[in-house]
């Protein structure tokens, strides 16, 4: 056997020598012949082409052409190459393909084909004889039936790796040519191939002549952009990811032209869009599940093609994959494409699914329809990166009037779970790095600083003012719940470095300002009355724990601020000599945040949970006005005015005389974090709202304590 192996190598080592001596043309020419007398000899119509020795004629005219590039260099053109173009091969194989004749053969066409296109180094695809053939051979592809949706997926993906490697090459492809370009044949691009260009590169004519009767010059719809579309529906995992690859070659292109093709001169963008509503409208509304919709995991649309991201098997299950695939394909498409294209196909999604499809299903009548269009708006909004998709998302949320009311309203409404569902969206905004989504949902209700009294302008001495506050302010000080022995400098909350001092002690009760960074810390720290704090019974984390993770959120909202062109300080508040101050309102969205937030003793534990992140989140934001407006406890409010300090006040009022109310309060207060914690099984229903709503509101003023300290060095920096 090894005797017998030396041999066969010495055989083929002495084939090779001989090969360069070979007439390649002649070789080239006879193995053509040989296929063209098999359909002058045969009468055998039904044998397939796989038992013919036209794929291994192929093979060989194929090796030839690669190796004659080889060996003159892409600079030349060879007389094989030259053959094959000047006697038009490829359109005959193109027709002997769509034929099927052998059985089989548009296969082999379509092998041929891709192999030619990803061996060859030459830039063959702006030669007529070459890309008349390619637009006949993609309008085989992706036929109803088809037996070769995997030859057809490869041979568009190498098409469009072609195109991505020469650009110019697009409007050939797809079939749109313009007068301009069928004067300028680009002939720099054409140089390699000087000889072939002679007789192939001639005015070109539009496809809408005999090649293609049914199909405009400027709607490639028919073409490639219509097979790659159906190619992304086959039951083929393989053949559905090559359609993917293909479009995002083909819609990265960064050529300044080639963007404006794709979007001015073809409808993929109306496709794309399009396929995005189709999958919307496959969704089985009454079956899905909101809180998966919601909490719709972030993973990539090639991972359903991997297997790397493996989910349960359901019909629902599939069809939430597929919308969100589809979904994560469109936005990394937006970030990849031309900025004229991208924006193109952002307002299709505007308008074919959000405005069109989306929009009526928020606006429903139906609570779980409602519940559920607003948890996947939800999710989108969260996994969505393309800036012109965000723009597009945030134009639609917050700018669509009535929708915009609608959905901050339904912060507030009768169905918990929705209520929960439409702060998580807001949240979800909020973590967004927009400018427009404060600015419509806060900023714009603060900028004038009506919320101060018309004294706060000029006056700055605290007992002075303290008598022209408002009412709701003079009941608060008066309120015997909120004494100096509330606010202890014995309380266990503090962190050593801001233990209240004596002056500091009286905040509440003498709410000017500015204050120290420590009055304005403790402020918070000190708004829980110590008869209903728990969190030290179990040594859980302290102050500094909160710390850790406001600086953090605060690190966050800072990083998407940045570019935003915040103002240092607050503008100047309004003059108490210029007439009447104008009537303030704190906006649709803190109208109801604020509005909850005085339910938060008979709210369910999640949604107060909830509340409080977004109440957090709109803190740590570093903009004078929030700052001012949601953190500042010593600010002078005008009459009918309330802040997110004199909400909490007045809350503390109301939670001092529920507890009267209450038995055993601090054991119930215990057993009810360690229920929360998950380390006793809670034993009693009772007033079970209550106490988890003290618990919520005593970590929330630790977070804003911890919120304020983290911001208030950076300030005075």
């Amino acid at each position: 056997m090894e005797t017998f192996n030396k041999f066969t190598s010495m055989l083929l080592h002495a084939l090779e020598t001989r090969e360069p001596t070979v007439d390649l043309l002649e070789s080239f020419v006879d193995h053509w012949k040989s296929i063209t007398n098999y359909y002058i000899s045969t009468t055998d119509d039904n044998r397939p082409v796989k038992q013919t020795d036209i794929p291994w004629h192929l093979k060989q005219m194929l090796d030839i052409l690669v190796y004659e590039e080889k060996e003159q260099g892409v600079e030349q053109t060879g007389p094989c190459i030259e053959y094959l173009l000047q006697h038009k091969l490829l359109e005959t194989l193109c027709t002997l393909g769509k034929a099927q004749y052998p059985p089989g053969m548009v296969q082999q066409v379509l092998v041929f084909f891709t192999k030619l296109l990803s061996q060859m180094q030459k830039p063959l695809l702006e030669l007529v004889s070459v890309y008349k053939p390619i637009q006949k051979l993609i309008r085989l592809c992706a036929l109803p039936g088809s037996k070769s949706e995997k030859d057809e997926a490869q041979f568009l993906l190498v098409v469009c790796s072609r195109i991505k490697r020469d650009p110019q090459t697009l409007r050939y492809v797809l079939e749109i040519l313009d007068q301009t370009a069928a004067r300028t044949p680009t002939s720099e691009h054409s140089q390699p191939c000087t000889q072939a260009s002679n007789h192939t590169t001639a005015h070109p004519t539009p496809s809408s002549q005999s090649d293609s009767p049914s199909c405009s010059s400027v709607q490639s719809e028919c073409g490639l952009l219509s097979a790659l579309m159906q190619l992304i529906k086959s039951q083929k995992g393989s053949v559905r990811l090559k359609a993917h690859e293909s479009l995002l070659l083909l819609c990265g292109l960064q050529s300044a032209s080639a963007g404006e093709i794709l979007c001015d001169q073809t409808q993929l963008a109306e496709l794309l869009a399009g396929r995005l509503q189709e999958l919307y409208s496959l969704l089985p509304m009454e079956d899905l599940d909101h809180g998966e919709v919601r909490s719709w995991p972030q993973s990539a649309w090639s991972s359903q093609f991997t297997g790397s991201d493996p989910k349960p098997s359901s019909p629902s299950s599939d069809h939430m994959t597929n919308f969100f695939s589809w979904f994560d394909f469109l936005d990394q498409l937006m970030r990849e494409a031309p900025q004229v294209l991208s924006l193109k196909l952002a307002q299709c999604v505007h308008q074919l699914w959000l405005l069109d499809v989306f929009q009526p299903q928020l606006q429903h009548t139906s609570e779980q329809v409602v519940l559920i269009s607003t948890s996947l708006l939800c999710a989108v909004v969260r996994l969505v990166q393309s800036s012109s998709l965000l723009d597009q998302l945030v134009h639609f949320i917050l700018k669509t009037h009535k929708l915009t009311e609608l959905l901050l309203q339904r912060c507030d409404h009768i169905s918990d779970q929705i209520s929960m569902t439409s702060l998580c969206l807001v949240e979800e905004l909020l973590q967004k790095p927009h400018r427009d989504i404060l600015e419509v949902l806060v900023l714009n209700f603060l900028q004038g600083r009506s919320y101060l009294s018309k004294s706060a302008a000029g006056v700055e001495d605290r007992h002075t003012e303290s008598s022209e506050t408002n009412e709701d302010s003079d009941d608060l000080e008066e309120d015997p719940f909120f004494s100096d022995s509330l606010l202890s400098s014995d309380s266990p909350l503090l962190p050593s470095p801001f233990s209240p001092s004596s002056s500091s002690s009286s905040a509440l009760s003498s709410p000017s300002g500015p204050g120290s960074s420590a009055d304005v810390v403790n402020s918070f720290l000190c708004l829980v009355p110590v008869q209903v704090r728990s969190a030290q019974l179990l040594q859980e984390g302290g102050y500094e724990s909160y710390v850790h993770d406001a600086h953090t959120l605060v690190t966050e909202c800072e990083s998407f601020s940045q570019s935003w062109d915040w103002p240092l300080a607050v503008p100047p508040p309004p003059s108490s000599s210029s007439g009447e101050v104008e009537d303030f309102f704190e906006g649709h969205l803190l109208k109801v945040l604020f509005d909850r937030l005085g339910r938060v003793l008979e709210q369910p534990y999640e949604l107060n949970l909830q509340l409080t992140a977004v109440l957090s989140r709109l803190s740590a934001f570093n903009h004078p006005l929030l700052h001012e407006y949601l953190l500042n406890p010593y600010i002078h409010l005008s009459h009918c005015s309330r802040s997110l300090f004199s909400v909490l006040i007045r809350l503390m009022g109301e939670l001092m005389q529920r507890i009267q109310h209450v038995s055993n309060l601090t054991d119930r207060l215990l057993n009810a974090r360690k229920h929360l914690l998950g380390l006793n099984h809670n034993t009693g229903l009772e007033h079970q709202t209550l106490l988890r709503g003290i618990i919520v509101l005593e970590e929330f003023c630790k977070e804003l304590a911890a919120i304020t300290f983290v911001k208030l060095p950076l300030e005075q920096e």
